[in-house]
């Protein structure tokens, strides 16, 4: 991207992040795909019962109780940056910024905040570390404040948890294809047009 902009005066905005979670407030957009490998989905499919247990990859590693702790970062908050991006970049303008609440939370944790949001018990298993999972992740959110004037709303885990929660109620089965298509279409966020 950096030679691209070089060569042809182009702007960019880079915006790395992980562990997207939540769902859109009114239920009608969330996570459905299979094979499921994110660990809010997972935990709440064993609320639902569509999962018997979770499986916790590693409880052995140097953090305040053994498992891995990571940021997560809601959709809603991801896509208003991906506006603010929009409007920030312009020709031969470039940002390399991370997104995310700037703090981190265990797998316990995130299992223990679906617990209390879903008011069911979660049955976790615990298996070896996967090879090459690191012990912590966490977005240096600053440049992302600085620079685009970004701050994520959802920073508790169990706003974000419970956001999922709704999505995963009313739809416990997932999209129904019939009616997946129509729901996105309503949903799409147009970008704000700017001044010419």
């Amino acid at each position: 991207m950096a030679d691209c902009a070089a060569a042809w005066g182009l702007g960019y905005v880079i915006l790395r992040f992980f562990n997207a979670a939540g769902a859109h407030h009114s239920g009608d957009l969330g996570e459905d795909h299979e094979p499921e490998t994110h660990l809010i989905p997972l935990a709440l499919g064993v609320a639902l019962g569509r999962r018997s247990h979770l499986d916790l990859w590693g409880a052995d590693y140097p953090t305040h109780d053994g498992s891995c702790v990571r940021d997560y970062v809601h959709v809603d908050d991801l896509a208003r940056a991906h506006l603010a991006a929009l409007e920030f970049v312009t020709p031969g303008n470039t940002l390399a910024c991370n997104l995310g609440t700037g703090r981190g939370w265990s797998v316990k944790e995130v299992v223990l905040a679906c617990e209390a949001v879903t008011g069911r018990s979660i049955a976790v298993f615990a298996r070896p570390r996967r090879p090459g999972d690191p012990p912590q992740l966490v977005a240096a959110v600053d440049r992302a404040r600085a620079v685009l004037h970004w701050e994520p709303q959802y920073n508790d885990l169990e706003s974000i948890v419970a956001s999922a929660w709704n999505w995963h109620r009313r739809h416990p089965l997932g999209y129904d294809d019939r009616t997946a298509p129509a729901i996105v279409a309503a949903a799409i966020v147009k970008p704000p047009r700017r001044a010419a």
